[in-house]
């Protein structure tokens, strides 16, 4: 799939930059760009979901110092 975007002259030359830096084509910099935010913005869901059912399970974290010293160390 195909597709264009319009960027001014500073973008154009922020994202070229970018993907020199990296030894990307224009094209691969954005879609790697793509790719990484939408698997960053899907960790912090699932991670969030976790945290909440951590939560609602009623679960108490403690630190880990209580934990040493039961076990000695």
């Amino acid at each position: 799939m195909a597709f264009s975007i319009r960027l001014t002259k500073e973008e154009r030359a922020l994202a070229e930059s970018y993907a020199k830096l990296h030894s990307f084509s224009l094209a691969e910099a954005f879609k790697n760009a793509l790719f990484e935010k939408i698997e960053e913005e899907y960790d912090i869901t699932v991670g969030q979901e976790a945290y909440d059912e951590y939560l609602e399970g009623g679960r108490v974290s403690r630190p880990i110092q209580e934990l040493w010293e039961e076990n000695g160390l």
